[in-house]
């Protein structure tokens, strides 16, 4: 069966809803985009594995190899979307649209376009001898809970060491990337009657000092750590919502605030955590309240890639600029973990991701599929 062109798969893949949410109405399965792949890529004689997501019902990876042994070149990509809300949108979001010299549509910039130019270099090269293979990996939930990254582990790919993630960068490579912590903290004190404070335990009062610590840590940590390749050099933290009470003339009896931190590359997430958690347990102690603290989601690690990596210099070279840094947090650190050196770069622009009437200009595909092909003839090819 003929593999469709490079706008008919740019346009079935738009076509095929894959939206990822942490709200459970909008949540949906990204196995049909899976199974769209998993043809082409099939068809063209590649080792083709999906691999189910536990505790994630209709989520899955796609795990592509062409060529056996160990090293290589890894090419990934999130097959999810962020929701949308198609009455702001001119055009049909699950539908290719082309005008303005533009592509249309959700995923067109991130990321579900980047795949048919992934085939689009690939074929010509495909009478040739792979010396190490070309892993092509698909991921499932990026947008939200990172549950495909977290799936992966060192077999799955093979012994590659080169990865090339093609989120929107506008062809711009990046090496380096802050983390990203989201969390909550919840107080449950005790409620009683305003005219007499010993009835109950505030817990507005209490998370009054929780602020007071956090931000005291936070002004610590900018003091500590600092990296000019960001716009925002320093790590930061973000009072993002608080709710608590119900009534002027009550003593509050729980209050929750959730927060995000991100940390630079060189900080431990993990490390970050507990002395939270340590600064909390002070708190709870001096206001007689119990504290849950608690992550929203696992987290992403910062993406700290040496400048010195074979890839890193290899997408320089290739692109003519320099490996830079962006504040949106990737896959890329969890491939880090597995041991592949990993490089950001992709041909749409983050200012057109999550927004209404997202698309990919036109004049940004011929280019970004002479680097990847030239990416594959390097590690793949030539070895």
């Amino acid at each position: 069966m003929p593999l469709p062109s490079l706008r008919a798969q740019f346009a079935a893949l738009l076509q095929t809803p894959s939206i990822s949410c942490t709200q459970p109405e909008l949540d949906q399965s990204n196995l049909p985009v899976i199974h769209l792949l998993a043809d082409w890529l099939g068809n063209l004689g590649f080792d083709c594995r999906i691999q189910p997501i536990d505790g994630a019902p209709g989520k899955a990876n796609l795990i592509a190899t062409l060529g056996t042994g160990t090293g290589g070149l890894v090419l990934a990509g999130h097959t999810d979307t962020v929701p949308c809300n198609p009455d702001r949108w001119q055009n049909d979001p699950f539908d290719l649209t082309e005008k303005d010299g533009r592509w249309y549509g959700l995923g067109s910039c991130d990321m579900k376009g980047f795949f048919p130019l992934i085939i689009e270099a690939l074929q010509p090269l495909l009478d040739q001898p792979f010396k190490q293979p070309l892993i092509i990996l698909a991921t499932a939930d990026e947008e939200s809970a990172m549950g495909g990254a977290q799936a992966l582990v060192v077999d799955d790919l093979s012994g590659a060491r080169h990865a090339v993630i093609g989120e929107p960068t506008g062809m711009q490579p990046i090496r380096v990337h802050k983390g990203i912590l989201m969390e909550r903290v919840d107080i449950i004190g005790k409620a009683g009657h305003s005219s007499d404070p010993t009835l109950g335990r505030n817990a507005i009062e209490a998370m009054h000092q929780v602020i007071s610590e956090l931000m005291t840590l936070r002004t610590g940590w900018q003091r500590q750590w600092h990296n000019p390749l960001f716009s925002v050099p320093t790590p930061t933290l973000n009072l993002g919502c608080i709710h608590g009470g119900d009534n002027p003339n009550r003593i509050c009896g729980r209050c929750a605030l959730e927060f995000d931190l991100r940390p630079l590359p060189g900080m431990d997430p993990e490390e970050l955590r507990a002395t939270i958690r340590q600064r909390l347990a002070a708190v709870a102690e001096q206001h007689q309240v119990a504290i849950d603290y608690q992550p929203l989601f696992p987290g992403v690690a910062p993406l700290d890639t040496p400048a010195n990596a074979e890839i890193v210099r290899a997408c320089e070279q290739l692109t003519g600029h320099s490996a830079g840094s962006v504040a949106f947090a990737t896959e890329g650190p969890y491939l880090n973990q597995l041991g592949l050196q990993t490089v950001i770069l992709g041909p749409g622009d983050i200012a057109q991701a999550h927004q209404p009437d997202e698309y990919l200009s036109i004049d940004r595909i011929e280019p970004t599929v002479r680097v990847l092909r030239e990416l594959i003839g390097r590690f793949c090819l030539r070895g």
